[in-house]
This record gives structure tokens, C-alpha cells and sequence, in this order.
């Protein structure tokens, strides 16, 4: 069976999307949640720990917090680079006041902090606010 593995990020069930269903009409098994959106996801321990470690489709994750205000400023360059990238790449955020055993696990030392995976594996970091053009070609990487 071909496809893409990726989990769903409101129940956390793993699904295996074909190539023809990338342009977001694909729906996890389990919930009926679209798992291609174009929108910003946010994660908990455990299905941050699922996405990062079984996605197959490139995910990029932003560490964040409330009270930071270059990860206000970026939030909404953010929204915009996972609107551009739908069907490509998966975009999320972890709360590092919520999550705080996942930004510790991670290493992660300053926020906003941006993390791309691809196929389970990290694959580049970024520190610091930045504009959506700089998030996409971030991202890129993991599309080749």
C-alpha cells in the first residue's frame, strides 16, 4: 500500500494518506479531522512526540510562549508559511509553558524556536523571529 504516513494532530492516530488525497482532502480514519489544512496545529507531549518521530510528511514546529513577544510578532508569518506550504509541508506549535518536558527533551534554549522534521528525523533548527518568506524557504528544505 502507497502513501504518506502522518498522524493526526487532534486524536493522534496514525494514517496513511495517498499521493492523490495531499491537496487536503485527506481525513484521519479514526476522527474525520482534516489532516491537511494549511493551518497551524497545536501539539501536545504526546502526539508532538508521534508527528515528530512518524510523519513522513515534513513537519515544522514552532516553540513558543505566551509571554514572548517575537513569538507574538511571528505567529501570524507563521499561519502564513503553512498556508503557502499546504500539501508540502505540516505545521505546528508547542506551548513551552504547557510542554515543558518536550522543549527540555528537545534542547530547546531561546523561542520562538523552529524545528523541521522529515521522516522522524530532524532535520534543521532556526532561532528568532522571522518573516513567512524566510519560514517557507526554511521549510523547503525538506521538499528538495
Amino acid at each position: 500500500m502507497s502513501g504518506v504516513k502522518m498522524v493526526c494532530f487532534d486524536c493522534g492516530q496514525m494514517n496513511r494518506v495517498p499521493a492523490d488525497k495531499l491537496t487536503g482532502a485527506a481525513k484521519c480514519g479514526t476522527c474525520g479531522a482534516r489532516l491537511i489544512s494549511g493551518k497551524v496545529a497545536a501539539l501536545d507531549g504526546p502526539v508532538f512526540e508521534k508527528a515528530a518521530r512518524g510523519d513522513e510528511m515534513p513537519l515544522v514546529v514552532d516553540f513558543w510562549a505566551g509571554w514572548c513577544g517575537p513569538c507574538r510578532m511571528m505567529a501570524p508569518e507563521f499561519a502564513k508559511a503553512a498556508e503557502a506550504m499546504a500539501g508540502k509541508v505540516r505545521f505546528a506549535k508547542v506551548d513551552t509553558e504547557a510542554n515543558p518536558q518536550i522543549s527540555a527533551k528537545m534542547g530547546i534554549r531561546g523561542i520562538p524556536a523552529l524545528i523541521l522534521y522529515r521522516n522522524g528525523r530532524e532535520v534543521a533548527r532556526a532561532a528568532g523571529a522571522r518573516p513567512a518568506a524566510e519560514i517557507v524557504k526554511f521549510a523547503g528544505q525538506a521538499t528538495g
